[in-house]
């Protein structure tokens, strides 16, 4: 079993094509604080929280095929992240995903990548510790969708390192379970996995066990089942996706600590991401995993699955793209 090409899938069958679309969403539409325009316009304060601060909620979603994969999972990790840092989307979730639908039909998109955020917004007076005292600001964009992992790379596996010069943000700082804009421990061993000619790298707590990855959730197969961490990572949507999947293949699934030397010592391991599904790993710290070249069995059989069953229309929400959105003057 090989690889679907999902990318060149997405880029040359006509059901994956970008729609009509006005000019000014060329490159993406954005909704800014109330007002749609094309993402190339739009702008946040500079001294709002979010920007100065890092001091933000925020959420990914994908489509592909004209359909939102999981909305209803992500808004309720939205809602839940700005709960867990006192801050307020000024929508409801039902609201919050009519923008959201609005963006990627004024856009086009049948594959795209949905981001919005809540911010802490400007604090116009007060006390800088009351929560109360700041206008939490709502923002959000959508572009077409590109893999943060080529087919290329997922048909041969990424050769990443395990972070010798930095340990992802412990709980107890920063709840890694609210996504959040604190990335500069995961950027940072990014930049260190390119020095050493690496494609990505893999994050640590203080004791040695597996966190995640820049942006990613990592899994490791030994035998016939999967481990992937129970805590200190993003309990990612596609992360429960892949559980899901394996149950479903009736593949034993232990979501539990993991200690690195698992991960070096694996048969297979794969890392899953909304931007890049599921993401087949060669080598960690040069160590071929399970003695061969490529994606193991089981993360393929994963990998294809996730595909097949999204465009099926799996736990899908359909865009009315028939609908025009109507913009108030």
């Amino acid at each position: 079993m090989t690889i679907i090409q999902a990318e060149q899938i997405m880029l040359q069958e006509p059901t994956h094509a970008r729609l009509a679309h006005d000019d000014n969403y060329a490159f993406g539409s954005a909704f800014i604080n109330g007002v749609y325009c094309g993402v190339h316009e739009a702008a946040i304060p500079i001294v709002d929280m979010g920007f100065m601060h890092a001091d933000a909620a925020y959420d990914v979603v994908s489509v592909s095929k004209g359909q939102f994969f999981r909305l209803e999972d992500h808004l309720n990790r939205f809602e839940s992240s700005c709960a867990k840092f006192r801050l307020n989307n000024p929508y409801s979730q039902q609201q919050t995903a009519e923008i959201l639908t609005n963006l990627v039909k004024l856009a086009g998109t049948r594959e795209a990548y949905v981001w919005w955020c809540v911010t802490r917004g400007i604090m116009s007076g007060g006390d800088r510790s009351d929560a109360d005292a700041f206008e939490n600001c709502f923002y959000a964009f959508v572009i077409p969708y590109m893999y943060i992992a080529s087919d290329e790379q997922r048909t041969r596996g990424l050769d990443v390192m395990i972070s010798k010069n930095y340990i992802r943000i412990p709980p107890n700082s920063v709840d890694p379970t609210a996504k959040n804009l604190h990335w500069m421990d995961m950027k940072l061993a990014l930049f260190e996995a390119r020095d050493n000619q690496k494609e990505w790298s893999v994050l640590l707590d203080s004791e040695g066990y597996l966190a995640e990855a820049p942006g990613a959730n990592i899994f490791v197969v030994k035998g016939s089942a999967i481990y992937t961490p129970d805590s200190g990572c993003l309990e990612g949507i596609t992360r429960r996706t892949t559980l899901d999947l394996a149950r479903e293949l009736d593949i034993p699934v232990h979501v539990q600590r993991v200690h690195k030397d698992e991960l070096i010592h694996a048969d297979e391991a794969f890392m899953t991401s909304t931007a890049g599904g599921i993401m087949p790993i060669n080598s960690v710290n040069d160590t071929l995993l399970g003695g061969a070249v490529g994606p193991g069995a089981i993360t393929t059989k994963l990998h294809n699955l996730y595909w097949q069953k999204r465009w099926q229309g799996w736990l899908g929400t359909c865009v009315d793209f028939d609908t025009p959105v109507v913009i108030a003057e």
